[in-house]
């Protein structure tokens, strides 16, 4: 809830900073014109008051003007666009997502990925690591091409049960030339709340944070 309301302050601070920019210059304008009516008055014959300062002046003044509207507009575009995507990316609350990463949720002693190879690979070693970047499980072998999942049961190499979390895979693929091969990977998970610190919203599966450009599909459960 604090966050929501830190964004909400953000969003009304931004609203009313072109308005209170425009009430400025209008402000300074005003002085300015109160100025130069001044000067006409009281100016001396033999020494007139030069018309292509305040002429510079005059353009300067609608200049800026001109400016504070164009950011006025684009704010305006960009918080329309920001709303769009926050009712996109609210719509999958609750719902089962693919998405492109490499990080995904253990719990119940399960976790998977979707790994797709464009070729066959003779050797492989795939690497789960924890949020810290340190690795507690290895697996090896040789994997098919295509697409393919790979479950893991939360069991470390010393044989314990790693605890619930963010677990990322790294997979090292090579073909019986021993060139490598990449794999692609992909996670899947139920989406539980909605990240709206930054500029544009990110969908959170636990503790992995998804943006909206990596979704590959999605499913009501």
């Amino acid at each position: 809830m604090a966050a929501g309301i830190e964004n909400t302050a953000a969003a009304a601070s931004s609203a009313t900073s072109a308005p209170a920019d425009r009430a400025r210059i209008a402000d300074n304008f005003d002085a300015f014109l109160l100025l130069l009516t001044t000067q006409l008055r009281n100016q001396s014959p033999l020494d007139p008051l030069d018309t292509n300062q305040f002429t510079q002046q005059l353009v300067q003044f609608a200049s800026v003007e001109q400016q504070i509207k164009s950011n006025e507009s684009l704010n305006a575009l960009l918080n329309s666009s920001r709303a769009s995507n926050i009712a996109t990316a609210a719509t999958f609350v609750g719902m089962r997502i693919t998405a492109d990463g490499a990080t995904a949720m253990l719990e119940d002693d399960m976790a998977q990925w979707k790994l797709t190879l464009g070729r066959s690979a003779a050797q492989s070693t795939i690497d789960i690591k924890d949020a810290a970047g340190n690795t507690v499980a290895v697996y090896s072998g040789p994997l098919a091409s295509g697409p393919q999942n790979f479950a893991w049961d939360g069991t470390t190499s010393t044989g314990h049960i790693a605890p619930p979390g963010a677990y990322s895979l790294v997979v090292n693929a090579r073909d019986v030339s021993g060139q490598p091969i990449k794999v692609e990977t992909e996670i899947s998970g139920i989406v539980d709340a909605l990240d709206l610190k930054g500029s544009e919203p990110v969908l959170m599966i636990g503790a992995i944070r998804v943006p909206l450009d990596q979704i590959k599909g999605a499913a009501r459960i």
